[in-house]
């Protein structure tokens, strides 16, 4: 994977195709290849006519990995999402987050539309923007001696993920304390960009996708019919209707 450089160290990313930039921002403790490549986004995007650029997260996949919560701030995040379009020099790009990636991008939206042409916010909705989910259990299970010390059925699904991808825990402990912020309504009102919400019927991490549409001026809303968090990422129904949204 290439990568590029700032003051708080080395980002992989993918970058594939020709076309229109679409830059990608997966979920937590995923990272590029499986949120995008694995459930078939990047060919998808590809073959649609689309520069398709996918970026490891701090803390994820190849991209630098810190210890510190305060380093995984939305802002700092957001803010390498900045540092690959100018690296690729860019203007401007359209962006589909998936989960804490889509939170990242209303952070960047949020300072940066004048960045963005369109921007999916996938596997988010109103419980999600509100920061309703307890992220401690996550973070005590990624740090514990063992997974067999771990009880809550949330922290044990990250840290068997996390075993198996052989991912640096303490980075994502670290992110999943550091990120987390509920999106001010206020701000959100601000986003100019031509938005769609696309969350799975049956999320109840992410809530209601209407629930956060309505706090962005223009919003459209994608149901994804019969999925969960996990399930609702590689679907065909958000690929294509994320793709029709992407070409207006």
């Amino acid at each position: 994977m290439p990568s590029f450089s700032t003051r708080d160290g080395d980002f992989s990313y993918l970058d594939e195709g020709n076309g229109p930039p679409v830059v990608l921002v997966h979920g937590f403790a995923s990272n590029a290849r499986v949120n995008w490549r694995d459930t078939g986004w990047i060919d998808h995007l590809t073959a649609a006519g689309y520069r398709t650029i996918a970026l490891d997260n701090r803390g994820h996949g190849g991209s630098v990995k810190l210890h510190d919560p305060e380093d995984y701030r939305l802002e700092k995040m957001a803010g390498d999402v900045e540092a690959l379009i100018d690296h690729l020099d860019l203007a401007r790009v359209s962006a589909i987050g998936y989960s804490m990636g889509a939170r990242i991008l209303i952070d960047f939206a949020v300072r940066r539309s004048d960045r963005l042409s369109r921007l999916v916010l996938g596997g988010i909705g109103g419980a999600m923007a509100k920061g309703e989910m307890d992220k401690e259990p996550i973070a005590a299970a990624l740090t514990a001696p063992s997974i067999d010390d771990v009880a809550d059925p949330v922290g044990r699904g990250y840290r068997q993920f996390a075993d198996r991808t052989r991912s640096d825990r303490e980075a994502l402990a670290a992110c999943i304390r550091g990120y987390g912020r509920p999106v001010d309504p206020a701000e959100a009102g601000r986003i100019t960009v031509p938005t769609l919400v696309a969350v799975g019927s049956k999320d109840a991490v992410a809530g209601s996708a209407a629930e956060l549409a309505a706090m962005i001026p223009g919003a459209e809303v994608l149901d994804i019919p019969n999925r969960d968090h996990m399930r609702a990422t590689g679907d065909k129904v958000f690929k294509e209707g994320a793709t029709a949204f992407l070409k207006g």
